[in-house]
C-alpha cells in the first residue's frame, strides 16, 4: 500500500511540476533582418531545448521591418541594424536599454558554381568586373536592404551607375545568389552571409576595403513583448558564447 501511495504521489508531483513547466514556456516572435535570419535559426533549436519556449521567426529588409514594427505589428524581439533600434527605442517601440550589438557582415561578389571568379581585388579591378558583366544582381534599394542601398550609391560613387542599372537584375528581398544559380543574373553583389549558405553559388570575394561596407545587426526587446524574460533570454542567447562559431560560419563577425 505504501509502494503504490508513493508511486501516485510521485506522479502526481511530476505532473504539477510538467504543468508547471508547461505553463512557463513562452512563444517568441523574432523579426530580423534576412542577413542574420540564418543565425537565429541555427541557434534556435537548442535555445527551445534548453528553455522550453517556442521561437517563431519572421524576416525581411531593415526598412520593411521598421515599417511594420512602426504600423503596430506584434513581436518581441527584432533583429535590424543599430540605428533603427534606436530610431525604434525613441518611437516607443522597443524597450529603452534593451538593444545588443550582435554581429557585423561586408559585402562580397557571387558568381555561379563553376563559373571562373572576375578580378574583384582592387577597387579599378572590380569597376571593370561590373562593366563586363551582362547581368548584375542585387537587393532593391526601394525594399530598403542595406546592401542594396550602398551598392546604388557605390555605382554613382565609382562612376558606373549608368552603365550598369541597364542590366541590373533587382530583387525584393531573400537571397541574390538565387538570381546567379538560376542563371537570371551572371553577377551578384549581396552581404556575404546571404551568399555562403546558397548551393550552387560561390563566393568570389568580399568587396575591395576601400570601399567595403560593413552592416551591424542588433537585438532589441519589443516595449509590448508578452514575456520579457523569455525574450531577454533569447537575445543573450543570440549574443553569447555559443553564436560565435555560428556566426563564422554563416560569414559574420561578432560586434566589436
Amino acid at each position: 500500500m505504501s509502494i503504490k501511495l508513493g508511486f501516485a504521489v510521485l506522479t502526481v508531483v511530476g505532473l504539477v511540476v510538467g504543468g508547471a513547466a508547461g505553463a512557463t514556456a513562452a512563444e517568441i516572435k523574432v523579426l530580423t533582418a534576412g542577413a542574420f535570419k540564418q543565425v537565429v535559426l541555427a541557434l534556435v533549436p537548442e535555445f527551445e531545448k534548453q528553455s522550453g519556449h517556442k521561437v517563431i521567426v519572421d524576416n525581411g529588409t531593415a526598412g520593411q521591418l521598421k515599417k511594420r514594427i512602426e504600423s503596430g505589428e506584434a513581436f518581441d524581439v527584432a533583429v535590424i541594424t543599430p540605428a533603427v533600434v534606436d530610431e525604434l527605442t525613441t518611437k516607443g517601440k522597443l524597450a529603452p536599454g534593451s538593444r545588443v550589438n550582435l554581429a557585423s557582415v561586408g559585402v562580397g561578389v557571387v558568381v555561379k558554381e563553376g563559373a571562373a571568379k572576375p578580378d574583384v581585388s582592387t577597387v579599378e579591378a572590380f569597376k571593370r568586373t561590373l562593366l563586363a558583366a551582362k547581368s548584375v544582381a542585387y537587393i532593391d534599394p526601394a525594399s530598403g536592404g542595406s546592401s542594396g542601398i550602398y551598392i546604388d550609391k557605390l555605382l554613382e560613387k565609382l562612376g558606373i551607375a549608368e552603365q550598369v542599372r541597364p542590366k541590373a537584375k533587382l530583387k525584393k528581398g531573400g537571397h541574390v545568389a538565387d538570381l546567379i544559380v538560376s542563371g537570371e543574373a551572371e553577377l551578384g553583389l549581396h552581404q556575404i552571409s546571404e551568399i555562403v549558405p546558397v548551393k550552387g553559388a560561390t563566393l568570389v570575394g568580399p568587396l575591395p576595403k576601400e570601399i567595403q561596407n560593413t552592416t551591424t545587426y542588433a537585438a532589441g526587446l519589443g516595449a509590448s513583448a508578452k514575456d520579457k524574460s523569455a525574450a531577454e533570454a533569447l537575445i543573450k542567447a543570440l549574443s553569447g558564447p555559443a553564436a560565435a562559431a555560428v556566426l563564422k560560419a554563416k560569414g559574420m563577425e561578432p560586434a566589436s
